[in-house]
């Protein structure tokens, strides 16, 4: 331990933290634009500086250590002044718009412009001119706003190894820009959106349709019909003022109905349908020697990453497509026939956590139903602006249920959004299925939890089936290594592209710690915990559509709606 004073506060700090960390341990708070809790160091944005006994410069809170005796002041005229001046030489060269800008109210250098209060930029502003890059269906750059801190640079190439974005030039002309081209679509982005999530301004931000949206709910045409993915709930509290996972699910249903949804169903009912038909698909792999070890498909970051860097081993991905795709295929054929609907005017939507599902739904392949499967992908953060702009009260909103056929699921399609969590639902049904025994006890607590790759070995009769689990890309790059290399001892392995699965997906509401995902995750099991129904198979409403429609699984009408192909992309980025 090392002893220092911040600012007359006498305070102890294990040997090797920094400044930063000494003044959170006495709740003192020192401005930060380039840190980040999850994030190696930079100390280039400099607004942390602090003065330090017996050093004439200014040192930054963020890289410099504390040391035995060190007295540090944190709030003295002279550290103000000089943290105004450099949040002023930043806002010269950014854009003066936070009334038009998506960040306005949740952007870091205008909090921290209010909190130092400044009025009158004495420097001249000159803004770049660059043109947006609207280059992909899901993320949108405004170079711009770039504060040149290059978190996003940090969460592109060490969280998630894609590389996608990189430094050109050097000094004043020094740029974040995206590798092998001049547009994003030209680089490896996978569109995961964790830049967003690192951004602290409105650089890098999803492509906003709420727009779109209102003008089909206006449309007397159009019947407007949505999913709910199921790591929606747990966080769209955060987005109108509620705890994480405190929102109750009817409320949700209530608030989607206010804003002008024809119908409201689940992304869940499909998630458990996926079950049925992954599950399905990995035993059929074991007992006829198919491509092992299979890996699931539900992350469509992920798909693109596979497809990206490891387009040889595209044929070890699962043919289903995600529950997001499944419900679209269904909801314009199934559904539309129980409801006597014309499907041509059924218009999909999904709110999702995920960027990545933006560009999903826009993929050629998804449009089995004869129409295109999914007409419009919304994200968490953008229904809680539209439930923002609605006026709705959440704590008094009396609750609805989903409506039929489409809307019911069961507490394994829940733990869907965590990572982990379609590894354990699969577990749950294909252990009884192949074992014809119930589960007693159907937590598989071996494959819960942040850490970056689990695994488990479970007893399926006899049959010993090894099973991994890994969030975030850089963790899939290890196992995928493993796979490459002939050296992977696994049968079945569960990939989400985002670090947490799906609760921290780049649509979900802003957050740069990992803390808050770990609590969005302990929402998603307390209400698995919750669930009258817990297996996947066990659901009605699936027992019906297959008993109706589909009649097994993969079988003839399951391969025609339900799965699909993917395919290997430029072979440049290996």
């Amino acid at each position: 331990m090392v002893n220092l004073n911040i600012d007359g506060i006498n305070v102890s700090v294990p040997k090797g933290s920094t400044i930063l960390q000494a003044a959170k341990e006495v709740g003192i708070n020192i401005p930060t634009l380039c840190w980040h809790p999850d994030q190696a160091v930079k100390a280039n944005c400099r607004v942390c500086i602090c003065e330090v006994e017996g050093n004439r410069l200014l040192q930054a809170a963020c890289s410099t250590p504390a040391t035995e005796g060190m007295v540090v002041k944190t709030k003295t005229p002279k550290v103000i002044e000089a943290r105004k001046t450099i949040l002023e030489l930043i806002l010269a060269n950014h854009p003066q718009d936070c009334l038009n800008c998506i960040r306005n109210g949740n952007c870091e250098l205008q909090d921290l412009a209010a909190e130092y209060m400044i009025r009158d930029n004495p420097f001249e502003i000159k803004t770049r001119g660059y043109e947006l890059d609207r280059s992909t269906p899901s993320i949108i750059r405004d170079q711009n706003k770039c504060i040149l801190c290059r978190r996003c640079v940090d969460a592109c190439s060490v969280t998630q190894s894609v590389y996608a974005l990189g430094l050109e030039n050097r000094g004043h002309n020094a740029m974040v820009v995206p590798t092998l081209g001049k547009a994003l679509i030209d680089s490896p982005c996978v569109m995961c959106g964790q830049c967003i999530h690192a951004c602290p301004v409105g650089a890098i931000y999803e492509n906003e349709q709420v727009d779109e949206l209102l003008a089909a709910i206006a449309d007397p045409d159009k019947v407007v019909v949505t999913q709910i993915a199921p790591a929606v709930r747990v966080a769209i509290g955060e987005e109108v003022g509620m705890k994480t996972g405190d929102m109750p699910m009817e409320v949700l249903v209530a608030g989607l109905r206010q804003v002008g949804f024809d119908y409201v169903l689940h992304t869940n009912f499909t998630a458990d349908l996926t079950i049925l038909e992954e599950g399905n698909e990995l035993l059929k792999r074991l007992n006829e020697g198919g491509t092992l070890p299979m890996f699931t498909s539900c992350s469509p970051g992920w798909i693109n990453f596979c497809e990206t860097f490891y387009p040889d081993l595209v044929d070890n991905l699962s043919t289903c497509k995600s529950p997001q795709q499944m419900f679209g295929a269904l909801v314009k054929t199934y559904w539309a026939e129980k409801m006597n609907i014309d499907p041509a005017n059924i218009y999909s939507v999904s709110i999702m956590p995920c960027t990545a599902k933006k560009f999903e739904a826009s993929r050629p392949e998804m449009q089995d139903s004869g129409y295109r499967d999914v007409d419009l992908v919304l994200t968490t953060r953008e229904i809680g602006r539209l439930f923002r702009m609605s006026g709705l009260d959440f704590n008094k909103l009396p609750g609805t249920s989903f409506d039929s056929w489409m809307g019911a699921y069961t507490g394994a399609a829940v733990i869907f959004g965590a990572t982990g969590g379609v590894m354990e639902a699969a577990l749950r049904t294909v252990y009884e299925v192949v074992t014809k025994q119930e589960l007693t006890d159907v937590n598989f607590t071996m494959v819960r939890g942040m850490e970056g790759v689990k695994e488990a070995q479970v007893d399926l009769n006899g049959t010993v089936v090894n099973v991994a689990v890994a969030h975030g890309l850089s963790n899939a790059r290890q196992v995928m290594d493993q796979v490459r290399a002939g050296e992977s001892p696994y049968h079945f392995i569960e990939i989400m592209a985002c670090p947490g699965g799906c609760i921290g997906g780049g649509g979900q509401p802003i957050t740069k710690a990992n803390a808050k995902r770990a609590e969005r995750i302990d929402a998603i099991y307390v209400e698995d915990e919750n669930c009258a129904l817990r297996k996947s198979h066990d659901n009605p409403e699936v027992k019906t559509l297959y008993e109706e429609f589909l009649h097994e699984p993969l079988g003839h009408k399951s391969h025609e709606l339900l799965h699909t192909h993917y395919h290997a992309k430029n072979k440049k980025y290996l």
